[in-house]
């Protein structure tokens, strides 16, 4: 494998992880949250990672599995890595707590709805400073929280984002944009909290920012330990797998949160044109 590829695979893992830092931006800086944009870029990574784990990714698993294990078995295998990749992220979802589990947040929107914005309200109405204090610290723990909670999911996106681009760069970059329209939210979920407890920008931004490191680390980890292991086989063990955690968080994450943003049709409509658009790019690279 040649040490371009594998560059150029880490480097997308960079970009789509490091993408929580512009969520933190837009929190700060945007004047104006248009929560119809945001339903629509999560339909339409929804549509991105949906088509292209069950059109391309799949596939490939199958392909090389059926010709590990001869026929029908290969496809049970394929099945199974499947299904065992959305247990994975399931069950890491599971044993995060519901209020600092990003995926159970609610909507962000940073002037309206975002939990940190009531918080705040209540803040600066009480003239309870014990009380304010208590609130502060609630509202820290949850940004901190969620920074955790995030930077564990972002552990097999990672490896996803990777191991698509060792394999076929442009299906890595598809894959990259996806998770990085994502995780700009998710970068939100973390800053918001916790700048309104600390009144602290820089420190919100960064948190918000590392917690998206975790995403190239996860990369790194799984490169050097499957790296002597690595054959068709074991590829397509991890594709089925990495296909079933892109299948979940698409309909557990992107779609429910797209929906609670805006309209139905335009979480769909995002969702039909993110699929579109990977089909023309696997068609113009094919």
């Amino acid at each position: 494998m040649e040490m371009k590829t594998i560059i150029f695979a880490f480097s997308l893992t960079i970009f789509a992880g490091l993408a929580t830092g512009i969520g933190s931006l837009i929190g700060f800086f945007s004047k104006k949250f248009n929560p119809k944009f945001l339903a629509g870029a999560l339909g339409f990574s929804a549509g991105v990672m949906i088509y292209v784990s069950l059109i391309e990714i799949f596939p490939k698993a199958k392909e090389a599995l059926e010709l590990a294990y001869n026929g029908k078995a290969g496809y049970v295998f394929t099945v199974i890595a499947f299904f065992a990749g959305m247990a994975i992220i399931a069950i890491i979802d599971k044993v995060i707590p519901e209020n600092e589990n990003p995926h159970e947040m609610g909507n962000i929107d940073p002037e309206h709805h975002s939990v940190a914005q009531v918080h705040q309200s209540e803040l600066s109405h009480s003239t309870d400073a014990a009380s304010k204090t208590a609130d502060q610290k609630k509202l820290m723990r949850m940004g901190v929280f969620s920074a955790l909670a995030i930077g564990i999911h972002n552990f097999p996106e990672g490896l996803a984002t990777f191991m698509g681009a060792l394999t076929e760069p442009a299906m890595g970059i598809s894959i990259a944009v996806a998770i990085a329209i994502h995780n700009i939210p998710e970068g939100l979920a973390v800053s918001a909290p916790i700048y309104y407890a600390t009144g602290d920008r820089k420190k919100a931004f960064l948190l918000s920012f590392l917690s998206g490191l975790s995403e190239p680390v996860g990369a790194l980890i799984g490169f050097f330990i499957l790296r002597n292991f690595f054959n068709d086989t074991t590829l397509g063990f991890i594709f089925a797998g990495v296909a079933g955690i892109m299948v979940y968080i698409s309909l557990d994450e992107l779609l429910p949160t797209a929906e609670e943003y805006g309209e139905h049709h335009i979480a769909i409509g995002g969702l039909i044109a993110g699929m579109i658009v990977m089909a023309g790019s696997l068609l113009l690279f094919a």
